[in-house]
């Protein structure tokens, strides 16, 4: 405990060293804690700002909304546009870069009328040795981490929230529904509602940790808890599932044998890209 409010007091000694601050704000657990953090330093000089566009699910908007409230701080939300970009509807495994540059330009955007100076991001030291396109364009708007700059892994953030008793202690990661469509295929509107609609039928069956991935052909492929397989697999269950999905524009349903893994459809990025973007976010870390 010693060592994690020793984490605590340098990331709220950090974000009152940067006067004004606007944090990207998604209301899943990192940025929850960075938006207490900022509040507790700054007060009215902090606000959180939660970007609203056809790949954030609506349910996650409000949530967000009613975490601002809870913790006190200011918060906005601001309207994105990265499905007119045909660079992030292709999805070719940069998806991701397109969708937080677009974020952060339109956050640069607010800061004068909001009296910011930076943004600040939820990114923690375990995000460094994933697969994220989108610490690069954090780095061209220079947005900074305060959680990495403290010190703080996954757990320590988990930890904090609890102590904080912030209710998204133990949310399930949640990235944006666009990160359920297959490297390949098209990021569109339409789909993402799709995977909406289907992600909250599966999650009404009582399951809180699970994706629905979206591959070529219209395939839902379903990803649960091992111990959550055979619950899906019954006849009644899979049969009302299955049809469910199929009114929704899904043309096959399976479900994962292997159960859920976060960021399973990185694997379909080539090597090749993986590495180079990993280079490129290296390069920038070092020379920021």
């Amino acid at each position: 405990m010693d060592s994690l409010t020793s984490k605590r007091d340098h990331l709220v000694a950090l974000l009152r060293s940067l006067k004004r601050v606007a944090v990207a704000f998604s209301g899943g657990i990192d940025s929850t804690v960075v938006a207490k953090a900022a509040h507790v330093a700054l007060g009215d000089n902090a606000v959180a700002i939660t970007a609203d566009s056809p790949s954030v699910p609506r349910a996650e908007i409000d949530e967000a909304k009613a975490l601002a409230a809870r913790i006190g701080i200011r918060h906005r939300t601001v309207s994105t546009s990265e499905f007119t970009n045909p660079d992030y509807v292709k999805n070719d495994g940069t998806r991701c870069y397109f969708c937080k540059d677009e974020l952060y330009h339109r956050i640069e955007e607010l800061l004068p009328s909001l009296e910011c100076e930076l943004i600040v991001s939820g990114a923690n030291l375990d995000d460094r040795g994933d697969y994220r396109p989108g610490l690069i364009a954090a780095a061209e708007h220079k947005v900074r981490h305060p959680l990495q700059e403290a010190g703080f892994t996954k757990a320590d953030v988990r930890a904090l929230a609890l102590a904080w008793d912030l209710p998204t202690w133990d949310k399930p990661a949640s990235p944006c529904l666009s990160s359920r469509i297959a490297p390949g295929v098209e990021a569109t509107a339409e789909r993402t509602a799709r995977v909406e609609a289907a992600e909250a039928y599966v999650k009404s069956l009582g399951l809180r940790e699970f994706r629905v991935r979206l591959h070529e052909g219209e395939l839902a492929r379903i990803e649960v808890p091992p111990d959550a397989i055979a619950k899906l697999a019954d006849p009644q269950i899979c049969a009302d599932l299955v049809r469910y999905l199929k009114s929704l524009g899904f043309r096959y349903v399976t479900l994962d044998m292997e159960g859920f893994r976060s960021g399973s459809l990185n694997e379909l990025i080539p090597l090749e890209l993986r590495t180079s973007m990993r280079q490129n976010l290296a390069e920038r870390i070092t020379t920021s």
